[in-house]
C-alpha cells in the first residue's frame, strides 16, 4: 500500500518517448566514450590481465601499507617495514603481521573515528564518511569510506560504462535519455564533527552535478525519501514520461518499479502491458546483489510480455560491496565477473571450510584452485585490513603468478583474467542433516524448476524441516509465484524439478535423499508476490540494497516470511 494517491487519468496523456529520439545529453556520452577509449582498449587486452593481475595486486598492497604506515594500525603492525618489501616477500610478511578479522575486530577503532572524530587510526587523516549497513545475523555496521575509496568507486563506475561499451552499447545513445538509479535513501546524519553516516548511495549521490543531473533520475528530492513504498510511487510518477534508457539496481526492486510504472501508464489511458511499451528505448540493465537467473523469467515477461520472450537488450552484472567494489562482468553472456585488480584494494580468498580457523590459509587470485569455494577477504583504501566480508565465491579463471607461471581457465588451459562468481554467504547455508546446501544450490535449483515448469517466480528462501511427530527431516522452500492459481500438478512438478536440480549439484543431499531414507522430499510453500517485501518492511529494511537470504540453517526467517505473506 502506498501513501500517495495516483494522479487522476488525464485526457491528453503524455505519449511515450519516441524510439531513437536524441537529446543534447548525447554529448555527455560522446565525451565519456572519448574519456574511456584507452580504458576500453586496456580491458579488452585479456592477455595483459592474465599475465599482470598478480603484479598489480602486489602493487596495490604495497601502496596501501605505505599510505597507512603512520596510522595507529600501521605503527602497531610495522607497515613502514612492510612498505620496503615487494612481491612474494611483502605478501608473506603482511599475512604474518596482520590477522584475518571481521567487523567486530575493528568496531572500537571505527567508533573512535566516526563518533569521536579521531584521525589517523585505521587510515590517514579524518575519514568523514561511513556507510551504514546491516545483515541478517548482526547489527548495524559502519564501514569507513575515505576520499580514496570514493575515488576507487568512481573508477569502478567508469569501468561499468567501459564494459557496457565493450558489450556493444552506444554510450551517446544511452545518455541521450535518462538513467534510473535504484539506491537507498540519500538522507545522511551528520554528527558534531561533521562526519556523515548513511546509505552508501547517500554518500555518492551528492557528487552528481551538472551536466550529469540532466540524465540522472529520480533526482535529489525523491532520492532522499526513506519510506520505500512512497519512494517507489514517487519514482514511478516521476519517471513515467521520461525516456529511460538505463536502469541500475537490484532485480527485485527494478521489477517493483517497472510493475508500478506499467500500472500507472494503464491508469492514465495508455495501451501498455510491458515496460517496453512505456520505455521503448530501455537498453541497459546494470544489476548486482543477487543472482539474476531466478528473476530472468519475470524480467523477460515484464520487458516483452512472455517469460520466454526477449530480455532487456543488454545486461551488466556487478559485484559491489559497502567495503569496496570487487568485480564486474566483462564478457557478454558469461556469468563470470572480472576482479577489479587496479582500483586501490587488495583481495585474498580463504577456503570456505577453513574460515573459522584462526590459522586459516589465504590465497591471492593467482593461487586459487578450480572448484574450491572461498570466502572473500579485503584490505581497503579506507582502512579495513584483511577484512572478512562474508561472501563466498568460486573462480572460473585464474591469472599467472608473480613469476609469470601458472594460471588456468584461459586459452588452451593457460592463464586468464581473474574471474569469479558469487555462490553465497559463509553464514548462509543449510546443514541440519549433513546435506551441505549453499545459496548457489538453491538459486540454481529454483531457476531450473521455473524453466522446467514455466512457473514464474519472485523471491524465495529455504530452510531445514526438523523431524517431529508425523514429520520427517527435510528441506522447505518458500517461494513467490506470480500466478497463485497454479495447479497442484504444476506445483508438484516444480517441487520434483527443484529436488532433482539440488541433487544434480550436491552429492551429500543426493545421499540423504536416496530412497527418501535420510531426508523426505522437499516441501514447497507458495506465497504471493510481495510477501518478502512485507517481511522486509516489518523489519524496517525495505528498499535500497536490502534483500532476503536465500537460505538459512534455521527456520526463523522462513517462518517470518510465510507469516508476513499470509497476513
Amino acid at each position: 500500500m502506498t501513501t500517495r494517491t495516483p494522479n487522476p487519468p488525464r485526457v491528453n496523456a503524455a505519449a511515450p518517448p519516441r524510439p531513437g529520439a536524441a537529446r543534447w545529453t548525447s554529448l555527455i556520452g560522446v565525451g565519456l566514450r572519448t574519456r574511456l577509449a584507452r580504458r576500453i582498449a586496456a580491458l579488452s587486452d585479456t592477455r595483459h590481465w592474465a599475465l599482470h593481475t598478480a603484479r598489480l595486486q602486489a602493487q596495490q598492497l604495497r601502496w596501501l601499507v605505505r599510505t597507512a604506515a603512520a596510522t595507529e594500525f600501521g605503527r602497531e603492525h610495522d607497515f613502514a617495514a612492510l612498505a620496503g618489501l615487494q612481491g612474494a616477500e611483502l605478501l608473506a610478511s603482511y599475512r604474518r603481521a596482520v590477522p584475518l578479522a571481521d567487523y567486530y575486530a575493528f568496531r572500537t577503532q571505527v567508533a573512535r573515528m566516526r563518533e569521536g572524530g579521531e584521525p589517523d587510526v585505521l587510515w590517514p587523516g579524518l575519514v568523514m564518511d561511513y556507510a551504514q549497513t546491516s545483515g541478517t545475523t548482526a547489527g548495524d555496521k559502519y564501514i569507513p569510506v575515505s576520499r580514496q575509496m570514493l575515488r576507487s568507486n568512481y573508477l569502478a563506475a567508469l569501468d561499468i560504462f567501459a564494459n557496457a561499451s565493450r558489450f556493444g552499447v552506444s554510450l551517446p545513445r544511452i545518455l541521450s535519455g535518462r538513467v534510473v538509479f535504484l539506491g537507498g535513501s540519500t538522507d545522511l546524519s551528520v554528527n558534531q564533527h561533521g562526519i556523515r553516516t548513511g546509505d552508501l548511495s547517500g554518500l555518492v549521490t551528492p557528487m552528481i552535478r551538472w551536466p550529469l543531473t540532466e540524465i540522472y533520475a529520480p533526482g535529489k528530492r525523491i532520492a532522499l525519501m526513506s519510506h520505500w513504498p512512497s519512494k517507489i510511487e514517487a519514482m514511478a510518477e516521476h519517471c513515467l514520461d521520461l525516456d529511460v534508457r538505463m536502469i541500475n539496481g537490484m532485480p527485485s526492486w527494478a521489477l517493483v518499479l517497472m510493475e508500478r510504472v506499467v500500472r500507472l501508464a494503464q491508469e492514465r489511458g495508455r495501451d501498455a502491458s510491458t515496460i517496453r511499451d512505456v520505455w521503448p528505448n530501455l537498453e541497459l540493465f546494470v544489476h548486482g546483489g543477487v543472482k539474476y537467473a531466478p528473476f530472468e523469467a519475470r524480467m523477460r515477461q515484464m520487458y516483452s510480455g512472455s517469460p520466454d520472450g526477449a530480455d532487456i537488450p543488454a545486461r551488466l552484472e556487478l559485484y559491489p560491496a559497502s567495503e569496496g567494489f570487487i568485480a564486474i562482468q566483462d564478457t557478454k553472456g558469461d556469468p563470470g565477473l572480472r576482479m577489479l585488480s587496479d582500483i586501490g584494494n587488495f583481495y585474498e580468498f580463504v577456503p570456505l571450510e577453513r574460515i573459522d580457523d584462526p590459522q586459516a590459509p589465504a590465497f591471492t587470485a593467482d593461487e586459487v584452485e578450480r572448484g574450491q569455494k572461498y570466502v572473500v577477504v579485503m584490505s581497503t583504501c579506507a582502512g579495513l585490513w584483511r577484512y572478512i566480508i562474508g561472501d563466498v565465491v568460486e573462480f572460473d579463471a585464474s591469472p599467472a603468478g608473480l613469476d609469470g607461471s601458472g594460471g588456468w581457465g584461459g586459452h588452451a588451459g593457460g592463464p586468464a583474467p581473474a574471474r569469479l562468481r558469487i555462490v553465497g554467504r559463509h553464514r548462509h547455508f543449510i546443514n541440519a542433516f549433513g546435506e551441505n546446501i549453499i545459496v548457489e544450490h538453491i538459486e540454481n535449483a529454483v531457476a531450473a524448476a521455473s524453466k522446467r515448469t514455466g512457473l514464474v517466480v519472485g523471491e524465495f528462501t529455504a530452510a531445514p524441516v526438523y523431524p517431529g511427530a508425523g514429520r520427517r527431516a527435510g528441506l522447505e522452500l518458500a517461494v513467490e509465484f506470480e500466478r497463485l492459481d497454479a495447479s497442484d500438478a504444476q506445483i508438484e512438478a516444480f517441487r520434483e524439478a527443484f529436488d532433482a536440480a539440488v541433487k544434480q549439484q550436491n552429492v551429500d543431499y543426493t545421499t540423504k535423499r536416496t530412497d527418501d531414507l535420510g531426508m523426505a522430499p522437499p516441501t514447497v510453500t507458495v506465497l504471493p508476490v510481495g510477501a518478502f517485501h512485507e517481511w522486509l518492511k516489518s523489519r524496517g529494511k525495505i528498499g535500497g540494497q536490502h534483500k532476503c537470504p536465500r537460505c538459512a540453517n534455521h527456520r526463523e526467517i522462513l517462518e517470518a516470511v510465510v507469516a508476513a505473506g499470509r497476513r
